[in-house]
C-alpha cells in the first residue's frame, strides 16, 4: 500500500482488516489497527509496517505492507528511507519475497494532478521493477461509487500511461466513512457506506484471487541498484576529484622541472611548491532531527562508501552497498568488518607543500638524476591518473545503465540528480555515443518531470548542507 500523505491510506487499511475479520454493520463495532491522525495531512507512520491477518472466517491469510505517506513535511529524506526499509524487507530471509499487487492509494476527490503528486507517483513507481507493472492497482478513497468520472479517467490516462496501458488500469473505489463516529439516530444513514464497503472489498479480493503472486527479486535488485548508484556516485565523485587533484599536482611538478635547463647539475637546488591533496576525517554536520546522516566508511581505503548510510542497519553486512559481505563501492572491495558507521566522513583537502630533490628521489629512486627519464615517469603517472578517472566514470555509468534496464521508472527525480555529473564526466572520456544516450535520458526526464525542478534544486541544496 503506497500513496501520498493524506489520501486516507491508514483508514483504508483499517477498513480492509475489519472486512477480513468479519466485522459488519450489525456488530456495532470498529477495529482500529493503524493509528489515524487527527490531521490527515501529517503521516503518523514513520516506518514500513507489515500486518498479517489470519482470520478464522477468511479462506486466506492477508499480508498488508503499509508504507509511510509520501510527500509530507519531512520531505525527500523520509521518502528515501522508505526505499531503504522496503529493500530490507524484500532482502531479509524472513521478509516478503512475493506480492500479488502494488496498490496506489489516490484521493478520489482530486480534480487534477498537482506537481507534488507527480513527484510522489514517480518516486513510488521508481521503487519497483518493470515486471511488476501489471500488478499495479488503483484504490480511490472518499468515493461512494465505483464509476469514475471523466476527469478521473483523464487523470489515469495522463499520469499512468507512461507505465501502464490505459486499458490495463484496474481500479476500486472506497468511501472511507465506516470508522466515523455517529449518534444512534444517525446509524442507519451510515449503513449504505458499510454495505458499499463490503461489496467493494469483495470485488477487490476476488480480483486478487485471480492474480498470481509476483516475485520481488527484480524489485529488490532495483532498490539495491538505486542505493548502490547513489553510493557509487558519491564515492566516485570523491575519487575522481582526488585523481584530478593528484594529476594537477604531478603537472605542477612537471612544469617546474621543465624550467631547469640542466637538472643533473642543479638537482640539489631543485624545489617547487605544489597543491598536494589529502584526506581528512571530519564530523558529519548532523542535527538531532537528522540522526540518520551517518556515514559508512572504509577504514582501509579511507573512503566514504555510503553517505548517508542505511539508517536501519546495525550489522554492516546488511548495508545496501554490501554484497556477500564485501563492499561494492570502496576501491579495495573490502570486507564489511573493515567498515564503520558513525558521525564522521572523509573529505578531500589540499595544502601547499614544497617538493625538493629528496622528495623526487624518494618517489622515483634511480630516475631522479635524469631529467628526461623523470619527465617520462611523471607523464606516465599523469596518464595513469587519467586512466583511473576513466575507469571510475565507466563503473558509474554501468550502474546507471543497469538501473535504466530494470527500473519501472528510471527518470525519476532521485535519478535525475546524477545525470549532469555523469554527462560532464563521460564527455571528458570522449565517448560521444554514451553522452548522447545520457542527454536523451535527461531530456526525457525533464519532459516527464516538468514543473518539479524547483523542488529538485531545493533538495540538492539540502544535500549540500
Amino acid at each position: 500500500m503506497v500513496g501520498e500523505t493524506g489520501t486516507g491510506k491508514s483508514t483504508l487499511i483499517n477498513a480492509m482488516i475489519n472486512y477480513i475479520m468479519g466485522v459488519r454493520w450489525e456488530h456495532k463495532m470498529w477495529l482500529e489497527v493503524t493509528e489515524i491522525p487527527e490531521d490527515q495531512t501529517e503521516s503518523q507512520t514513520k516506518a514500513v509496517t507489515v500486518y498479517e491477518v489470519n482470520a478464522p472466517s477468511s479462506p486466506f491469510v492477508l499480508t498488508v505492507i503499509d508504507t509511510p505517506g509520501f510527500g509530507d513535511t519531512e520531505g525527500f529524506d523520509k521518502d528515501k528511507r522508505v526505499s531503504e526499509a522496503l529493500q530490507q524487507l524484500f532482502k531479509s530471509e524472513d521478509g516478503i519475497h512475493e506480492i500479488h499487487a502494488v496498490c496506489l492509494v489516490l484521493k478520489g476527490t482530486d480534480v487534477r494532478l498537482h506537481e507534488r503528486q507527480c513527484y510522489i507517483l514517480d518516486e513510488i513507481l521508481s521503487l519497483f521493477g518493470k515486471d511488476i507493472v501489471k500488478h499495479i492497482l488503483l484504490l480511490f478513497t472518499y468515493k461512494e461509487k465505483q464509476i469514475l468520472p471523466k476527469r478521473m479517467k483523464h487523470f489515469i490516462k495522463e499520469s499512468l500511461s507512461k507505465y501502464v496501458k490505459n486499458d490495463e488500469c484496474v481500479s476500486f473505489s472506497f468511501d472511507n466513512c465506516q470508522s466515523e463516529y455517529c449518534d444512534e439516530e444517525d446509524r442507519e444513514s451510515y449503513k449504505t457506506s458499510w454495505d458499499n464497503g463490503v461489496e467493494n472489498f469483495s470485488k477487490f479480493f476476488n480480483h486478487l484471487d485471480e492474480i498470481n503472486p509476483k516475485s520481488l527479486d527484480k524489485t529488490e535488485g532495483v532498490l539495491r541498484a538505486r542505493k548502490q548508484l547513489d553510493a557509487s556516485v558519491g564515492n566516485l565523485r570523491d575519487r575522481i576529484e582526488l585523481a584530478e587533484l593528484k594529476k594537477r599536482e604531478l603537472e605542477q611538478t612537471k612544469t617546474a622541472l621543465d624550467k631547469f635547463e640542466n637538472y643533473k647539475e642543479e638537482q640539489k637546488n631543485f624545489q617547487c611548491v605544489v597543491d598536494e591533496p589529502y584526506k581528512d576525517l571530519v564530523p558529519v554536520n548532523a542535527s538531532w532531527w537528522h540522526w540518520t546522516k551517518r556515514a559508512t566508511r572504509c577504514k582501509v581505503c579511507e573512503e566514504n562508501c555510503h553517505y548517508p548510510g542505511c539508517w536501519w542497519v546495525s550489522d554492516l553486512s546488511w548495508c545496501s552497498v554490501m554484497d556477500d559481505g564485501k563492499c561494492t563501492v570502496c576501491t579495495g572491495r573490502c570486507d564489511y568488518t573493515k567498515h564503520v558507521k558513525d558521525y564522521n566522513k572523509y573529505v578531500i583537502e589540499t595544502r601547499k607543500v614544497t617538493k625538493t630533490n629528496d622528495n623526487l628521489k624518494e618517489q622515483y629512486e634511480e630516475k631522479v638524476g635524469e631529467k628526461k627519464s623523470l619527465m617520462a615517469k611523471l607523464e606516465k603517472d599523469i596518464q595513469q591518473m587519467e586512466a583511473e578517472k576513466i575507469r571510475l566514470v565507466e563503473k558509474c555509468y554501468q550502474c546507471l545503465e543497469k538501473l535504466m534496464e530494470d527500473a519501472l521508472k528510471c527518470t525519476c527525480i532521485s535519478s535525475f540528480i546524477h545525470l549532469d555529473f555523469m554527462i560532464e564526466k563521460v564527455k571528458e572520456t570522449g565517448n560521444q555515443e554514451r553522452v548522447q544516450k545520457l542527454e536523451e535520458l535527461k531530456k526525457r526526464a525533464i519532459e516527464e518531470n516538468r514543473g518539479l525542478f524547483e523542488r529538485l534544486c531545493a533538495y540538492v541544496q539540502q544535500m549540500k548542507i
